[in-house]
């Protein structure tokens, strides 16, 4: 019998992936979750419009999707301030990262991040043989400054920082980004994932030209677009670097269905209002809840709030798991001391009503069992 020769490399990761999905954990526990607020997705739903797009070319699903995905670049250059040639679509912000970090990345290359951000982008970074250097959080927020320092230190080919961040839904002004571009070292990349960006306060996006060449921007339907599913994101960037992925990307990943629902979706600007919307409510409602709990609320710039349950990372872990014992899908941060916090997504009032219900419970079995 014959078996696969792997590479050095895979035979020495380890065997995790970055997420256990809700399903899966459905599975595990033999029933549906009441409340799925764990994954930041967008539960007010796409726009109609995006709806109606999709059912309207399910038609032609037996055609390749366009691999330029012409008509949707065109309309995110507009959207950016740019030009089709500063922009590429890919499967999702997660399908991006791992394109970059293999244009960019080998054994042995310097990547900077914080200890506690996006673990997708490590995942990326560890399966090219690239080392992660990792800078704490500063109060609760990614600190660039430090991370740009770091990169410096190490000789790294590539920094990555979210703003606003995940998982805490802090944020910095964007321009303090823009100061911060000219710090950079010689060599070093930026990618600055803004995958929350369209709920955080004006000014929190960088005023950023497309074609400088020190950061590559990404952007996703996922969140704002409630298109999680569609799997299609966005990056914003330097001609030559946009032109680079031709040499390694999927070209027909992106389905027929996902660029003519999200064009449609980009051009419904009322939807979006209306989520926008309905996300600040619920914000001040999971707020209101942690606050009748005896719980704080960070301030969030996302579709999620992160919330300090007032120990440690033991006791967090407990009412996590008392929350998902009874149906409620939530997630926390994995680094201390942020993992003294849950992570709880923005939803609908049946879904807050259930969380109201729920986390006094939750919270009470985690001070009995500790």
């Amino acid at each position: 019998m014959t078996y696969p020769r792997y590479t050095p490399l895979i035979d020495s990761l380890p065997a995790t992936v970055p997420f256990v999905g809700p399903e899966e954990q459905e599975r595990q526990r033999g029933a549906p979750f009441a409340a799925r607020l764990g994954a930041n997705e967008n539960l007010f739903g796409p726009s109609p419009k995006a709806l109606a797009a999709i059912r309207a070319e399910a038609e032609n699903v037996w055609k390749y999707g366009d691999p330029t995905t012409h008509d949707l670049r065109a309309a995110l250059a507009v959207h950016m301030r740019a030009v089709p040639e500063n922009v590429l679509v890919g499967e999702g912000i997660d399908g991006l990262l791992g394109n970059l970090v293999r244009l960019l990345i080998g054994p042995g290359d310097a990547v900077v991040t914080s200890d506690g951000a996006y673990p997708t982008f490590n995942y990326h970074v560890t399966g090219f043989g690239g080392v992660l250097h990792k800078v704490p959080y500063r109060d609760d927020r990614e600190d660039l400054p430090a991370l740009i320092a770091r990169a410096r230190d190490v000789g790294a080919k590539l920094i990555y920082f979210a703003n606003p961040d995940n998982p805490m839904g802090t944020w910095v002004p964007g321009a303090e980004i823009v100061s911060a571009l000219d710090t950079l070292p010689q060599g070093c990349l930026l990618c600055l994932d803004e995958a929350y960006v369209e709920f955080a306060p004006e000014g929190t996006a960088a005023d950023i030209a497309a074609d400088d060449p020190r950061v590559v921007r990404m952007r996703t339907f996922s969140k704002a677009y409630g298109m999680a599913g569609a799997r299609i994101g966005y990056a914003v960037g330097a001609t030559d670097l946009i032109k680079s992925f031709d040499n390694i990307r999927n070209h027909f990943g992106m389905n027929r269905m996902a660029q003519v629902g999200a064009l449609a979706a980009l051009q419904d600007h009322d939807w979006l209002a209306h989520v926008q919307a309905e996300v600040r409510r619920s914000r001040d409602r999971i707020a209101h809840i942690a606050r009748d709990n005896g719980l704080r609320a960070l301030d969030s710039a996302t579709n999620f709030v992160t919330v300090d349950c007032g120990r440690d990372g033991a006791f967090a872990r407990r009412v996590l798991a008392g929350l998902v014992a009874r149906g409620v899908f939530v997630r926390m941060p994995f680094v201390a001391p942020q993992d003294r916090c849950i992570r709880i997504s923005c939803g609908r009032a049946e879904e807050m009503d259930v969380l109201a219900r729920t986390l006094p419970e939750a919270l009470r079995d985690a001070d009995q069992s500790g």
